[in-house]
């Protein structure tokens, strides 16, 4: 469903390692980059990027995930720039069988994420979107950037 402008630039990736217990890793890549990744590692590296879990360094396996379920719950979705394969997933499912308007305003950045990409969202919309543009996680306002000016490349 990407739009026309974007063909060749921009990949979905899924990878699942052996032994991760059912959990995959999701990327975005544009132009061959990797744009965002999504997993459990990016959650919890953030966590620990923000201070929300105080760890000493060198630390075990299970001292690095541990309180890792709390933190999920005490820093919701919307809270944070970072997300896991299945708030990935889950936003994918919800994109696919929701109206794009709908999907242009959802309360989920990567349902949003994936609405700024799509062929069914036009110029007119994507200008319209410009005033709150602003107000999104950066990493969204880079989706939209990118998107924007694509379109602009290809008149």
């Amino acid at each position: 469903m990407l739009a026309d402008s974007l063909r060749g630039r921009v990949r979905y990736n899924c990878t699942a390692y052996v032994g991760m217990d059912g959990c995959q890793v999701f990327e975005i890549y544009f132009d061959n980059k990797v744009f965002k990744r999504f997993s459990w590692e990016t959650v919890n590296s953030y966590f620990l990027d923000m201070k929300y879990a105080e760890k000493t360094e060198p630390m075990s396996i299970s001292e690095y995930w541990d309180g890792f379920w709390d933190l999920m719950e005490k820093y919701p979705m919307n809270t944070r720039t970072e997300y896991t394969d299945n708030e990935f997933a889950k936003a994918l499912e919800t994109y696919r069988n929701t109206d794009i308007m709908e999907c242009i305003h959802s309360d989920d950045p990567i349902v949003r994420m994936f609405a700024i990409l799509d062929r069914r969202v036009g110029k007119r919309t994507l200008e319209k979107m410009a005033d709150s543009i602003d107000s999104e996680p950066m990493w969204l306002q880079e989706v939209y950037e990118f998107r924007t000016k694509e379109e602009k490349g290809n008149k």
